[in-house]
């Protein structure tokens, strides 16, 4: 029987230096079956996704309670390693932090993004202080580590994706931040927002730990990222915002001209029925 330590060991493993594991984010449990049935050696969660699914906006306002159980309908339907998306940690504390991560462990899955990005904050800020970040990064491995699991902490650095501070000054700041996080337990570092192979070749060569790169239409391919010695490539909200812009077509088609071309190359009924119940099956 395969443990959430095996689970965890497996996971860490597969965050290598030009050879990147690639998660093609789910956000239920059918998108998480479909993704490890086409190939997928871990499956990770798009907060933006999950949001959506369960009717809420994305920037942290989806509950804690809602999304731990989300995280545990797909764990528990997958044999591959899940990663979740936890947005600032669903707290306003570390200890808070800390709290939900017990929940991630408890819900089985082995991995979780922490951004440094704040909503909805009234004073213009955009990103939280290195200082009190790096807090709720060593809470977060104080918590995986009393449980005794090697939980993989993928710290998200929002400077580039938000444009925060000088142009010039960027990668330095962002260099900074990932050294502070680093420090305080991170396992990996994320950076959406930069896909450009000089600066993402500079972030290998500055960051002491796996890189993560989100990527989409208009990135360059994965062997190239690879190249450059990415370790994790994450397709993040991207797939999701596809399948609901397939409903929006699917549905404008119909009502409008009255045909159903949008939908005629669909994955079988027969098929997504098998996968969802080889998945309780396995449970």
């Amino acid at each position: 029987m395969t443990t959430i330590n095996d689970k965890a060991e497996q996971f860490q493993a597969l965050h290598r230096r030009g050879e990147p594991v690639i998660l093609a984010n789910a956000w239920d449990v059918a998108s998480a079956c479909v993704v490890q049935d086409a190939g997928a050696k871990a499956v990770a969660t798009t907060s933006a996704g999950v949001a959506w699914s369960l009717g809420a906006p994305d920037g942290d306002r989806l509950d804690r309670a809602s999304a731990l159980a989300l995280i545990a309908r797909v764990a528990q339907a997958l044999h591959v390693p899940v990663t979740a998306d936890i947005e600032e940690g669903f707290g306003a504390t570390p200890a808070d932090v800390a709290e939900t991560i017990r929940g991630v462990l408890a819900a089985g899955a082995v991995g979780v993004n922490i951004e440094d990005a704040l909503h909805g904050r009234s004073d213009g800020g955009s990103l939280r202080a290195v200082e009190q970040q790096a807090e709720r990064i060593a809470a977060a491995r104080a918590a995986a580590e009393s449980a005794g699991v090697r939980l993989f902490i993928n710290a998200r650095l929002d400077t580039y994706l938000l444009s925060v501070g000088d142009e010039d000054a960027r990668l330095d700041a962002t260099l900074a931040r990932a050294a502070a996080y680093v420090a305080a337990g991170a396992s990996g570092v994320f950076v959406p927002g930069v896909v450009d192979p000089k600066t993402v070749s500079a972030l290998v060569d500055g960051i002491d730990a796996p890189l993560n790169v989100l990527t989409g239409p208009g990135a360059p391919p994965i062997a190239e990222l690879a190249a450059l010695g990415v370790a994790r490539i994450s397709l993040g909200s991207s797939i999701a915002s596809a399948a609901y812009g397939l409903v929006q077509r699917a549905a404008r088609e119909a009502f409008t001209a009255g045909t159903y071309e949008t939908i005629s190359e669909p994955l079988g009924y027969a098929t997504l029925n098998d996968l969802i119940a080889q998945s309780v099956r396995e449970s």
